[in-house]
């Protein structure tokens, strides 16, 4: 009996937690999905749309058990993770479409305004945050909000609730070792 009681005050907590989820991303979604827009524009070969890159990242999160966050960044972050995780994979189909068409791989511009040339740079470097999310979550984070969901650094700043110098020193750092990560490969 008491085994029932727990299983149902369990499942009462994800369906609150899923519900706080659904609101907050309802509340946020016209800026996921100008997010969205803006990150597509800058790779244009990719054939998804912007409602659709949105949707697919809350099916991400929807999909996670226990998943909470505790304020607006951390959800941004989630959901500028899971789209560069859809973009990543949308690509890899694409060139997995083009494979043996004599693909020419060109280093890879850390620059914000210059994206990368197709699909396997954008993959080398999503592998490579990854591996930096693995040892520096906060500059894995700093660069998912910049390069991935185009935040500014004040914007930044104020949603992580720190000083912009220091977003612009973990910005640059971060740069630093995805550029010698991404060169290695």
């Amino acid at each position: 009996m008491a085994e029932k009681r727990q299983d149902s005050a369990g499942e009462a907590r994800l369906q609150e937690e899923a519900g706080l989820n659904e609101r907050l991303f309802a509340s946020l979604y016209a800026e996921l999905r100008r997010l969205a827009d803006s990150k597509l524009r800058q790779y244009p070969g990719m054939t998804v749309s912007p409602t659709t890159l949105v949707h697919e990242a809350y099916v991400n999160l929807a999909g996670r058990e226990g998943t909470r966050f505790s304020d607006r960044g951390k959800f941004l972050s989630y959901a500028a993770r899971a789209m560069r995780g859809l973009l990543v994979d949308f690509a890899r189909r694409r060139q997995a479409l083009k494979r043996g068409a004599g693909l020419e791989i060109t280093q890879l511009d850390t620059h914000i305004d210059a994206p990368p040339a197709d699909g396997v740079e954008l993959e080398r470097l999503a592998g490579a945050l990854d591996e930096l999310a693995g040892f520096d979550p906060r500059l894995a984070e700093v660069v998912d909000l910049k390069y991935f969901c185009g935040f500014s650094f004040a914007e930044i700043a104020a949603l992580r609730g720190i000083s912009e110098r220091t977003v612009q020193r973990d910005w640059e750092k971060a740069r630093l070792i995805l550029y010698r990560q991404v060169g290695e490969a």
